[in-house]
């Protein structure tokens, strides 16, 4: 494929032209959201600061990537035989899953729901652990597999360090949970330490992952040629295969690895200004509103929890400054931080879709709003805008992990909730991408449950590169 030029570039990632009554109105909207749409030249350098913050986060030099090591060298073989549990901790609910494998597939899956109680989540962790241990041992016990030795992958969705595949330090706890008794505790030897108190199962914690690499892993099993994991939901991140060689942070003896996966926790990309240049005073305010100012600053352009709020901001402004609602189309709760949520920008989206307007009053007849058709068509133009920058960005940072991987083909295997439920995020990004990155084959694959199946197989994955070293 041709290498398009600058001006091509361009003008592939404009959105539609608003097109309203007034034309002076018009005008000065285009203007207010004007630097919400990138140059191609602004892309070119995003891609750029991207590798320059990659190579760093690889060398363990200064980055807003953390660029971790989850010490998994490898995907399924398809010798994986036998059961295998997952605890798949994120939330006040979580999940113990197990897993019968065929020939590295999937043949069987069991799973129960628990709840965390709010007394549970703050406090003392070790009393957490407990519960886990317990709810654990209960599942495994009505499974009538007490007497069964179950290898487990724990997916640990909160912040962590891995010093190897069964060791993962807790940085802090987010959400709701508050244990400061457990912070800088490996997450692996907690919950062993709480099945060894029991000692009524013969569970085995073989793995720590978060949900990004057990999308990847689990995405593997249905197509080999997954290389990328990618979670576009609440929150945003990325993994890939990456060549060992090149992987300097390494605490545990080497075996000949070709390729590890790279957890990028690209959610704080430019937590360090290396984005400023493409921040508005949107960004700024969207920044302020949220619950930690100056952090998870690329996840703030592009994911579910922060979508609908930016769009909230710039709707607001607009009305404040007199080009939207005006006169006796009042805001109503509009104007209020978080009331906006990204599942109504893309229920106004699937109108820009359809070609209508219909969701979107009823959207803003939520708020008190009833607007006029110029009004619904300006609201559709900041959610394009809003959504359009997203589906760039993510597809800018997927461009260069592609050529970086530099295979004839790889497959991107996305969970998430933004991406599937924004009627346009995927033709976007499946349109930016080959403008991006035009000598490199892709697809793009669905993936379900990284966080559990994607643990379960990676605790399949780590019982046999325990074997082959001992």
């Amino acid at each position: 494929m041709v290498v398009p030029t600058e001006h091509a570039l361009h003008e592939a990632i404009q959105v539609s032209p608003l097109v309203l009554s007034d034309d002076v109105r018009r005008q000065k909207i285009e203007q207010k959201v004007a630097r919400l749409q990138f140059s191609a030249a602004t892309v070119r350098k995003i891609q750029d600061v991207f590798v320059s913050e990659m190579n760093k986060g690889i060398h363990q030099q200064s980055s807003s990537l953390q660029m971790e090591n989850t010490y998994i060298p490898e995907l399924l073989d398809g010798s994986e035989e036998g059961l295998y549990l997952a605890l798949d901790l994120g939330g006040t609910n979580f999940r113990v899953l197990l897993l019968e494998l065929a020939h590295g597939k999937p043949i069987r899956e069991e799973m129960k729901m628990f709840h965390i109680s709010s007394d549970l989540r703050v406090g003392s962790g070790f009393r957490l652990f407990d519960y886990l241990a317990e709810c654990v041992s209960d599942f495994v016990i009505a499974q009538g597999l007490q007497d069964v030795e179950l290898p487990l992958g724990f997916t640990f969705s909160f912040p962590m360090i891995q010093h190897s595949l069964d060791i993962g330090m807790l940085v802090t706890w987010t959400k709701t949970f508050n244990c400061p008794d457990v912070i800088n505790k490996d997450a692996v030897r907690l919950l062993r330490e709480a099945l060894a108190r029991r000692s009524d199962t013969k569970v085995k914690v073989t793995a720590i992952l978060n949900d990004t690499t057990g999308t990847l892993v689990q995405a593997s099993t249905v197509d080999p040629d997954t290389a990328i994991g990618l979670i576009l939901g609440t929150g945003s991140n990325a993994c890939y295969l990456e060549r060992a060689d090149r992987v300097e942070h390494w605490e545990t003896e080497r075996h000949g690895e070709r390729e590890v996966i790279i957890d990028i926790e690209w959610g704080a990309f430019g937590d360090n200004g290396v984005l400023d240049f493409i921040k508005t005073d949107y960004d700024r305010e969207n920044d302020a509103n949220s619950l930690i100012v100056n952090s998870f600053t690329f996840e703030k352009y592009i994911s579910g929890k922060y979508l609908g709020e930016l769009v909230r901001v710039v709707l607001a402004r607009l009305t404040k400054e007199g080009f939207l609602f005006v006169g006796d189309h009042t805001p109503g709760s509009l104007l209020i931080p978080g009331n906006l949520t990204s599942d109504l920008v893309s229920d106004i989206e699937q109108d820009s879709v359809d070609g209508g307007i219909s969701n979107t009053k009823e959207v803003l007849r939520k708020f008190g709003i009833v607007p006029d058709e110029d009004d619904a068509k300006i609201v559709q133009y900041v959610c394009e805008i809003v959504s359009n920058r997203a589906a760039l960005l993510v597809s800018i940072c997927l461009a260069v992990l592609l050529k970086r991987i530099d295979k004839e083909r790889v497959t991107i295997a996305v969970d998430g909730s933004l991406y599937k439920h924004h009627p346009r995020l995927e033709s976007w990004i499946k349109q930016y991408i080959p403008l991006l990155a035009p000598d490199h084959k892709f697809k793009i694959i669905h993936a379900e449950d990284g966080s559990g199946k994607g643990a379960a197989l990676v605790a399949a994955i780590a019982q046999r590169l325990r074997e082959r070293i001992d």
